[in-house]
Order: structure tokens, then sequence, then C-alpha cells
């Protein structure tokens, strides 16, 4: 006879927040996340610096989830973790964790790709978020990856449109350290954007073939922007910092929703989904709100929550991976570069 009730312990590590999360089928019944301080003063993760301190917080971070979840190590009928992609290091340390967890409890191990959790998150149970029809084009975005996933089923993704050099998440962040701004800057350029106009400057567009990124070119226009006005006037940044972080930040949504749109009409997709890290930023939320308006579809947005790396994720993609046994063999090794 299956199980009604299917409890899967998930744990993520793939870069700086050691998060742990208990989920029963699409329930999410605790979803802790540890982050780490000490890269603020280097402004950016330190690789060395984040699997030391995912040493530090990874067995108490599981306690408290099994603490608040009120589940039994001996009730867990699976273990998830993240495989890949994510710096190696601190990726080897959850997945050295599962497996030996794994082995302790007898339960077989489900690896998880990180970006294919961002995804699945969106079919996490919530009174805050929608989850989307198949098939679905969901653009994921974060501080490692710009691309337009087509979602044909649960585990049936195919990459239609990829960054060929750096990340939307890579493009605020590097902009905000031009600006003096601290780490992490991308939630920063959001906060100071919202007093500012949009139309006050312009900066340059790159392109690439297809429905692919390229974030490279942008990010040089930015920095040779900055270093002309800061050379006409010292205090420009200062004097201009909201209406420079909105017009960035309108001209990066603007760019990555611009591939979007065309990939949606040539695919003939009515529904649109965003996931990853940047999809918590309030203008690109808002443009994609938007967007079921002028284009007559179904947009799904996730709940702040599940937009930056979290364990709820990796167990909602591993209780799909469950549901069709497929599990890990332990002498699994992570993956720095793992394909979606």
């Amino acid at each position: 006879m299956k199980k009604t009730n299917i409890y899967i312990l998930a744990i993520e590590s793939s870069c700086d927040d050691t998060s742990c999360a208990l989920l029963c089928n699409a329930k999410v019944l605790s979803n802790i996340t540890a982050g780490q301080k000490i890269h603020e003063r280097y402004g950016g993760v330190v690789p060395e610096l984040a699997s030391r301190d995912h040493q530090k917080n990874i067995v108490p971070v599981v306690d408290a989830v099994l603490a608040e979840s009120g589940v039994l190590l001996s009730e867990i009928d699976a273990v998830a973790v993240t495989r890949g992609p994510g710096l190696m290091g601190s990726l080897l340390v959850g997945l050295s964790f599962a497996k030996s967890l794994a082995l302790a409890l007898n339960r077989p191990l489900i690896d998880v790709n990180h970006m294919q959790g961002h995804v699945l998150a969106h079919f996490i149970d919530s009174d805050y978020q929608k989850k989307p029809q198949f098939p679905f084009l969901c653009l994921t975005v974060s501080g490692g990856h710009t691309q337009l996933v087509l979602v044909k089923d649960y585990l049936d993704f195919e990459i239609v449109g990829e960054t060929i050099d750096d990340a939307i998440g890579e493009a605020f962040d590097k902009a905000a350290k031009i600006l003096g701004l601290a780490y992490p800057g991308g939630p920063l350029i959001d906060q100071f954007a919202k007093k500012g106009n949009p139309s006050s400057f312009r900066f340059a567009a790159t392109k690439a073939d297809g429905y692919n990124y390229s974030f490279s070119g942008i990010k040089t226009s930015f920095l040779y922007f900055i270093q002309k006005a800061v050379e006409k006037d010292k205090d420009f940044i200062e004097k201009n910092i909201h209406d420079v972080c909105a017009s960035y930040q309108n001209h990066l949504v603007s760019v990555v929703l611009k591939h979007a749109w065309k990939a949606l009409g040539d695919l003939q997709i009515k529904h649109f989904a965003i996931a990853g890290g940047v999809s918590a930023n309030s203008e690109l939320r808002r443009r994609v709100n938007e967007m079921e308006g002028e284009l007559g579809i179904q947009t799904y947005i996730p709940e702040f929550q599940y937009c930056t790396d979290n364990a709820a994720m990796i167990g909602m993609a591993a209780h799909y991976k469950y549901l069709k046994s497929d599990f890990s063999k332990m002498d699994l090794s992570p993956s720095a570069r793992m394909p979606l």
C-alpha cells in the first residue's frame, strides 16, 4: 500500500546559507536557514570561509527543524540534498552530512539540482502563491544563473535560453560594489530605486543569439558611466544614488523580460513563472504582474521565503523524485557546475 504522507528532510548548502527543511508531501513543516555575516567585510562570498561556517551551522539547523516540526528522525522517509551547482566546499559539507544521515537511518538519499529546486518551489503548498500549469516558461534569475526554462512536467525541463557570460544577479551586485554599497548589493539597489526616476539615465544593451542573454557588457557600461560622472562631480553618486539605482534596475529588468516576452509568443506558452534569488526584486515582480494584462497570460511569482536559497525548495523537488523512486547512490560527489 502506498504511503499517504511522505516525510523528507532536505539540506541546502550550495553557497553561504545553511538551510534545512522538513516537508510532508508538498507542505513545509519547518524551513530554517542560517546566514553567514562574515562575507560582508569582503564584499562577496569567500568559499573557504563559507564551508567552515556550514560545518558550524549544519547540526544546529537540522536540530532546530526537527524540534519545530515535531517529526522524529525515525519517521523520515528520505534525505534530500543539493548536489550542485554551487561552491564545491559548501556543497561537500551538505552532501557529506546528508549521506551520513541517510546511512544512519537506512533511508534513501535524493540529490537535487539547485536550479530545479528554485523552479519547483512554485509547487509548495502556500496560501500566498499559485501553482503553475504545464507547460510553463520559467525565468530563473540569481547570482549565478539567468535561464529561460520550458517546464513540461515536474522533472521534464528544457533550457531555451541562458546567459552566455554573467548572470543578472552578478550584474546587480557588481553595480552595487561600484557604487560603494554593502554586500549583498542587489537588495540595496532595489531599496534605493524605489525613490528614484527609472528614466534618468540610460545604459548600453548587449545582444546574444536567440533567447540568450549577455550581461557582461552592461556591467562594463555601468562602470564607465560612473567613472566619467565622478570625474566631473566627485559627489555624483551621493547626489544621484536613487535615480542611478532606479535607472540601472529598470534597464536590467527590461532586458531580462524582453527575451522572455519573445519566447512566450514564439512558443505560444500561456503560463509564465519566475524563480531564483533575483525573483525577490520588487521591480521584476511588479513588471511580471503587469504581463498578465498585457499578454493575456497567467503569471506565477514565488513567496519571498522561497526566492532566496532555501531547503524547502530542495525538499519539494525531492518529493517528485521520491514518487518515481529516483534515488541516489552513496558514492555521489558534488558538482559545482551541475547542468539543469
